[in-house]
């Protein structure tokens, strides 16, 4: 019987195919991170080999969790967009007190709704952990990588790591990611890239705002 990478290798060629050509292999990369941890767990794995779920209850369920998991950190995330794509300066990123609105992006696409069906139907599901992974090969060898390094007050989850990662190809490209706790942060989170640093942790915040008030 052939392997999973084996199982896997179609499924992935011919996703990232269709996303490269509708110009969407960010969001799928990032829906395929996601779902990779998300499948991951031995609880999920259990309900994917259960042959008593249907097909539509299970992507169903997959499809929920991603969503639930992507809005509930779309906020921490957007400070981290506005200052990446250059819509706004370090300063004003880190001057920022208002809660932001969640975005409309935080559901799966109807098209890789359509790929999960597909799976489903196959009795591949288990295989998005290797679909991913080679997903992430062809995007590799597709673009030029860059490294980013995050240090966080708090060790991220394999979550937050995939929705970072899915930001950070939004506006850089595609992304290796390093990360590190720092306790002595507070809260929040340091991105560099190259030479550009986004201070998003609470200790950053308070250190902005002690000069705002000493000025």
């Amino acid at each position: 019987m052939a392997d999973a990478s084996t199982l896997a290798r179609p499924y992935a060629k011919a996703a990232f195919d269709y996303a490269k050509e509708q110009h969407v292999v960010a969001d799928w990369q990032s829906y395929l991170a996601v779902l990779r941890a998300i499948v991951s767990d031995a609880a999920m794995a259990e309900v994917i080999h259960d042959p008593t779920t249907d097909v539509a209850a299970k992507v169903k369920l997959l499809g929920d969790l991603y969503q639930q998991i992507a809005q509930r950190n779309d906020n921490v995330f957007q400070t981290l967009d506005a200052a990446l794509s250059g819509d706004a300066s370090n300063e004003a990123v880190n001057a920022q007190s208002a809660p932001v609105p969640a975005s409309n992006d935080t559901a799966l696409s109807p098209a890789f709704g359509n790929f999960l069906q597909q799976l489903a139907e196959h009795e591949r599901l288990s295989l998005l952990p290797n679909i991913a992974e080679l997903f992430d090969e062809l995007k590799a060898d597709d673009a030029e990588e860059i490294h980013a390094y995050v240090t966080s007050a708090y060790p991220l989850t394999a979550e937050q790591q995939a929705l970072i990662e899915s930001r950070l190809r939004r506006n850089a490209g595609q992304v290796v990611l390093h990360v590190s706790v720092d306790p002595a942060l507070i809260g929040g989170a340091i991105i560099k890239i190259g030479d550009k640093v986004v201070d998003d942790s609470v200790r950053g915040k308070l250190q902005q705002l002690k000069l705002q008030l000493t000025a």
